[in-house]
């Protein structure tokens, strides 16, 4: 075992504080590895690594998000063996850098989201359930470990989604109005208006990002995803469909707002190709594309045009940043706004959420607030998660 001594972890005894954000996102692509210095306000991302998700473990997440397979047995084991795949990540991204784990001040790991219901529930007490065990975490790295980030806000009311606004708020608010939005599984969106204070930020989920994207591709297709757009690309738009799915209740529901798996996950992608296998299976890729775009424009003009007429710039990240089919497509219902990624801000679009709970974590362990309720609803603002301890730790 790791003897950890207090002075490379207590955030109140180093000057630099060293946190590891994973993040492992609806895509299951992999899990993201960000290692993050901090010294006072000036934040710094150090290194990045996406491990990729092993097939079978990834067929095992599939299984217990779904509500016709899934069973207790599956997602107990599965807690266990996310939790192995998570510390291979931190490990991964310190081996990269060439950093001591033993000087990491905290893993901030997000885990897996298996199932979240919103409020008002729909029948059921609203709650969100991330695996991926923090005590084999912080066992195999000998580093604490903050998690369960969202379940905190959904207890104060809120939506548990979306948190990554804290560090969207830390990290860009400037002079101008900003809309940062996140392409994942899911899109989501903050809004950040020029010298905004932390109650000025606005944030929801718009609807889906690449899910259906990602789903289409892997029943039709074989492949995990569409590379470069290619398959979109080659189909067209059918508008029966769009407007078919730009009619689902969530799209114009009032914010805040989150949605996952459960709305756009396995279930619709399977009902879809059911409903709609006379279409060319590129005309699919196409319309999933379109009803991306279309559906963050839709919720812009309800919802973040009104309190920021004059937005001038959109900042795309995640992996739907580097689509270009689908980057023209919001160009194009976006003539009103520059259209940008992260990396035209100096940042990684890919590394944003595991840096963006990495700062989250950081909060937790000096009990400063992780939400922002003007984006998920939540009554108050409150630090986020659970801490544990590794073996050998003293405060």
């Amino acid at each position: 075992m790791m003897q950890a001594d207090k002075n490379q972890h207590h955030p109140q005894a180093v000057e630099e504080e060293v946190f590891i954000g994973l993040m492992s996102g609806t895509s299951l692509d992999g899990c993201d590895a960000a290692l993050v210095r901090c010294r006072g306000g000036e934040v710094r991302l150090a290194s990045f690594v996406s491990l990729p998700m092993p097939d079978e473990l990834k067929a095992d997440i599939q299984l217990a998000c779904s509500l016709e397979h899934s069973n207790v047995r599956l997602i107990c084991a599965l807690n266990a063996r996310l939790g192995a795949f998570f510390a291979q990540a931190a490990q991964a991204v310190c081996k990269q850098a060439g950093f001591p784990m033993k000087n990491v001040t905290a893993i901030i790991s997000h885990g897996q989201t298996i199932w979240h219901i919103p409020p008002p529930g729909d029948g059921f007490t609203p709650s969100t359930l991330q695996i991926g065990e923090p005590a084999v975490i912080a066992y195999q790295t000998g580093v604490p470990v903050v998690s369960g980030m969202r379940a905190m806000d959904m207890a104060a009311g809120g939506q548990g989604a979306p948190l990554v606004p804290l560090a969207d708020y830390l990290l860009y608010r400037g002079k101008e109005d900003l809309a940062l939005q996140n392409l994942g599984g899911i899109g989501n969106v903050t809004l950040l208006p020029a010298n905004c204070d932390l109650d000025d930020v606005f944030a929801f989920d718009t609807g889906p990002g690449n899910m259906i994207l990602d789903g289409f591709a892997r029943h039709l297709f074989g492949l995990p995803y569409d590379r470069d757009g290619l398959l979109a690309k080659a189909g067209t738009v059918n508008q029966a469909l769009l407007n078919t799915w730009m009619a689902l209740p969530y799209i114009d529901a009032p914010a805040p707002k989150s949605t996952g798996r459960e709305l756009f996950g396995e279930h619709f992608i399977k009902e879809q190709l059911r409903l709609h296998k006379h279409l060319p299976p590129k005309d699919l890729m196409a319309t999933a594309a379109a009803f991306t775009a279309h559906a963050m424009r839709r919720n812009y003009e309800l919802y973040i045009f009104p309190r920021c007429p004059g937005l001038k710039k959109v900042v795309l990240s995640g992996g739907g940043a580097y689509n270009p089919v689908l980057k023209r497509m919001i160009a194009d219902l976006f003539p009103e706004c520059g259209v940008l990624t992260q990396e035209d801000l100096g940042w990684s679009s890919d590394a944003k959420e595991a840096v963006a709970f990495a700062l989250i974590g950081r909060n937790t362990l000096r009990h400063h607030p992780g939400n922002v309720p003007s984006a998920t609803g939540a009554r108050l603002a409150l630090p986020l998660g659970s801490i544990t301890w590794p073996a050998g730790y003293e405060q």
